[in-house]
């Protein structure tokens, strides 16, 4: 048990100090959110758009949504660090050592989502210098519980498919094919209630939709659903994409 859990925090602090020591992809993950968040925000903000309560403006709709877009990148393609170690026989030496692989998994999934929330933050507070506000300070520990559950999902999904791949640039592949559907059908961009009947059931099979609309529960008191049913959606999302990150990589081999 000690040994698992010392296993679970060298991994989460190998995955801090990797995050930390390498600027450009720090500055990487911010770029893109940033990008859509400025020109779509400002670009749309005298615009009436469709679906958007009254009262709230565009930018601030989009914030929500922007966040939850940097979290399933930095989450989903935190299985790359996967192939990374087997390509340089890394998880090849963490495998043989006297610790359970779950443990292992746990270890990459705290120190993803670690880092995942870390860029969540910066879009926040960079939300913040363009007029978003935040209601409450139960609101923010709302959203933080929402932001968990977002990367602890989308980084178990990615260790599913890491732990099935061996080429790292293949992997980068199925990923965008994965990750741009994900989220163009989430209603991080425009209201669910834009899309036609049929579309909108691809929505509701889509994990990032209940994030980002409990994001917008949390932050802005605007949703298409409740917050609760919102929330424990997720929560058994999370627990089940964790549940078969594990027994995916357990199955992997490490070379």
């Amino acid at each position: 048990m000690i040994l698992n859990g010392v296993a679970i925090y060298v991994l989460w602090l190998r995955e801090m100090k990797r995050f930390l020591r390498a600027k450009s992809r720090i500055v990487g993950s911010l770029a893109m959110p940033l990008f859509f968040l400025a020109f779509l925000g400002f670009g749309f903000s005298r615009m009436a758009i469709p679906g958007v309560s009254v009262g709230v403006k565009y930018v601030n709709f989009l914030v929500p949504g922007i966040i939850g877009m940097g979290m399933l990148f930095s989450s989903m393609m935190a299985g790359m660090s996967v192939l990374w170690d087997r390509e340089f026989g890394f998880l090849k030496e963490i495998m043989v050592a006297p610790v359970s692989r779950v443990s292992i998994v746990l270890g990459r999934i705290a120190g993803g989502a670690t880092t995942a929330l870390i860029q969540a933050m910066m879009i926040l507070i960079i939300s913040l210098f363009i007029g978003f506000r935040i209601a409450s300070f139960g609101a923010f520990i709302m959203a933080l519980a929402f932001m968990l559950l977002i990367s602890t999902s989308f980084i178990g999904l990615g260790l599913v498919f890491a732990s099935k791949m061996k080429d790292m640039q293949g992997f980068g592949l199925v990923m965008n094919f994965i990750i741009f559907p994900l989220f163009f059908l989430s209603g991080a961009l425009y209201p669910l209630q834009n899309f036609p009947p049929w579309v909108r059931l691809l929505t509701y099979a889509d994990p990032l939709t209940y994030g980002i609309d409990g994001l917008r529960a949390s932050l802005l008191g605007v949703s298409s659903f409740s917050l609760l049913f919102d929330l424990f959606l997720l929560l058994g999302i999370s627990v089940l994409m964790v549940s078969l990150g594990a027994y995916f990589f357990e199955k992997s081999e490490s070379v």
